[in-house]
């Protein structure tokens, strides 16, 4: 009989000395680098909420700059006033950019652009990669790092836009999967409407993670954990976890075929490209 795997096995985490630990991580990155300090896209969502507060604690709110930048044309604006309530309560420099703007730049000067609901998906990560633009304009300018959002449950299953929310220099809450980013958000005195909102990149209008994806965070982090973390087969997954099938093996299908999220973009082998030097 297999070992069951619960939600509950996952969050039961001692959520002081983690969050002591992932301020330890951000601060030797950030002096490694020898940066003064990190930047932060706010969504009014629990990652970037959650990273926010864990960069003031380990680098003081002087060194700390956030941003928020909706789409003012698909951005809910309950988002907007959950990122600045939270901007506010934890004094950090912040600056908010509408890059709807800058959307209908690019929807003017490209030839394929066809229509917001037939281009849903390039225009979407097309808006991811406008944020993560604008924070490294700001992360050069000031000398900062630009510190990820994403957690492990998005990076695992690749949920995330390639050179756009991905593209980032560090990771700090990159090893905890959603459910536990939403207690230690929690455990930082995050507001619970923050921490338990449903997950959602807003890249188009009414855009919410798990109906894309059709699972939920819950059932997707038990499956990424008896996979990746205790080294179960597919069935041994199924009967531990009490998810169908069919979710793990889509859970599974999303790891596998965006594996190329992970990684660096493939080149030639070096010492293939010697073997044509003419000497």
């Amino acid at each position: 009989m297999q070992a069951r795997v619960t939600l509950e096995d996952l969050v039961r985490l001692d959520y002081d000395s983690l969050a002591r630990y992932i301020e330890s991580f951000i601060s030797k990155v950030v002096e490694d680098a020898g940066a003064r300090g990190v930047v932060v896209g706010v969504s009014g969502g629990v990652d970037s909420a959650t990273t926010l507060a864990l960069a003031v604690r380990a680098l003081g709110r002087e060194r700390v700059r956030a941003l928020i930048m909706p789409d003012s044309n698909v951005t809910p604006q309950a988002d907007v006033e959950d990122a600045k309530s939270l901007v506010e309560s934890l004094g950090v420099k912040w600056n908010q950019v509408d890059i709807a703007p800058i959307v209908d730049v690019y929807k003017s000067a490209l030839p394929v652009y066809e229509g917001e609901e037939e281009d849903r998906v390039p225009l979407g990560n097309l808006r991811a990669r406008i944020r993560m633009s604008i924070l490294y304009y700001y992360a050069n300018k000031f000398g900062l790092l630009v510190a990820g959002t994403g957690d492990r449950s998005e990076i695992l299953i690749g949920y995330f836009t390639k050179y756009g929310d991905g593209a980032v220099d560090f990771l700090p809450i990159g090893a905890l999967y959603k459910s536990q980013v939403r207690r230690l958000a929690l455990h930082l005195g995050v507001p619970e409407r923050i921490a338990f909102k449903p997950s959602s990149p807003r890249l188009w209008r009414g855009h919410e993670a798990e109906k894309e994806l059709g699972l939920k965070y819950e059932e997707i982090d038990v499956v990424l954990h008896a996979l990746f973390d205790l080294g179960m087969s597919v069935d041994e997954a199924v009967e531990a976890t009490g998810v169908s099938r069919e979710k793990v093996l889509k859970v599974l299908e999303m790891h596998e075929s965006t594996r190329h999220k992970r990684e660096l973009p493939p080149s030639p082998p070096v010492e293939e490209v010697r073997k044509f030097y003419v000497r």
